[in-house]
């Protein structure tokens, strides 16, 4: 599994940055400057303390979207929602630590070094649908949002209805996952780096990380601009970004084993292009894995299906639907 490459001009940037004086204050002024930008465009439910952050729109069976890594619920209200709206009520969650949930008791701070598993996330996310009144729903998710739709289904079986499984990561790959991760989710990473990071990173570098993350394809006009980049880089999302994608590896491999006890609708959607969650390494092997799965493969299309073949991304999802008789 390969994440967009950072490594490199990241560190460059973080030097940079510790050389720089009062890289908090600037720090602290761009993440009050995002969260007046990028306000919640939903509504904020209390779990226990924790916000979640959930885009309701549309009326008709559940649908519940969960985003990938570095996103929020703005990946999916960029168009996704408006293809779906009128034959599902759709329900965009933000993860925790990104957009406007927060993360896990005990996970925040620059001190912290533990992130929040995928069935930590989907429990939390749960008891957000809870109540917001879903009783059963197909459940959309995008690369690493792949592995929290799983784990829900793994953890809360009798909530999900089907899963359609967008680019997903499933499975343990070969290799690490990139410099900055391991720095920016280690303890002198989270206080020194990722600070450091926040105060630097220009908001042109958004559109380097973008090119990556949808080629061979380029995003749609617009998305920069409306998919709330800034709220990423903020130090706390920073932070639990790093930390959560550095962990991923061991906690897929502890799952992987599960997934054949999948008995529900399974849509798995992956473009033969991707190189960030590549096809061969976790679609190709979970469409084996969980019975009756149907995998559709997408030639020449990279990362994101959902913008740059988004009818094949709704056509599974209704397939899912049907499959489930919630159409």
């Amino acid at each position: 599994m390969r994440f967009p490459r950072l490594a490199n001009n990241l560190l460059a940037l973080t030097a940079i940055g510790i050389a720089l004086a009062g890289c908090g204050a600037i720090a602290d002024k761009r993440t009050a400057k995002a969260a007046s930008e990028f306000q919640p465009t939903g509504q904020l439910i209390d779990i226990d303390g924790t916000t979640v952050h959930a885009h309701v729109e549309g009326n008709g069976p559940d649908l519940i979207l969960i985003h990938g890594a570095s996103g929020n619920t703005r990946d999916f209200t960029f168009d996704l929602v408006d293809r779906l709206s009128d034959r599902y009520r759709v329900i965009a969650f933000d993860r925790p630590g990104l957009g406007w949930t927060d993360r896990l008791p005990g996970k925040s701070g620059p001190s912290n070094t533990t992130s929040e598993t995928p069935e930590e996330q989907a429990i939390l996310l749960d008891a957000a649908a809870e109540v917001l009144g879903v009783e059963r729903a197909v459940i959309l998710g995008h690369s690493y949002g792949g592995a929290v739709a799983l784990a829900w289904a793994l953890e809360r079986p009798e909530k999900v209805a089907g899963l359609t499984l967008v680019s997903a990561a499933s499975q343990p790959w070969e290799g690490g996952t990139g410099t900055f991760y391991t720095i920016g989710s280690s303890r002198l990473g989270g206080a020194v780096v990722i600070p450091a990071l926040a105060a630097v990173i220009p908001r042109s570098y958004v559109d380097v990380v973008l090119k990556d993350i949808f080629k061979p394809q380029t995003p749609p006009a617009g998305y920069a601009e409306r998919i709330g980049a800034p709220l990423t880089l903020r130090p706390e999302s920073l932070r639990a970004n790093a930390q959560q994608i550095d962990a991923l590896k061991p906690l897929v491999r502890e799952m992987s084993p599960r997934y054949s006890s999948l008995h529900i609708p399974v849509e798995i959607v992956h473009g033969d292009a991707d190189e960030i969650v590549p096809l061969e390494v976790h679609s190709r092997p979970l469409a084996n894995q969980i019975p009756g799965a149907n995998l559709t493969v997408l030639p020449g299309i990279g990362h994101m299906p959902h913008h740059v073949a988004p009818e094949a991304v709704t056509d599974a999802i209704d397939r899912t639907a049907a499959r489930a008789a919630l159409r």
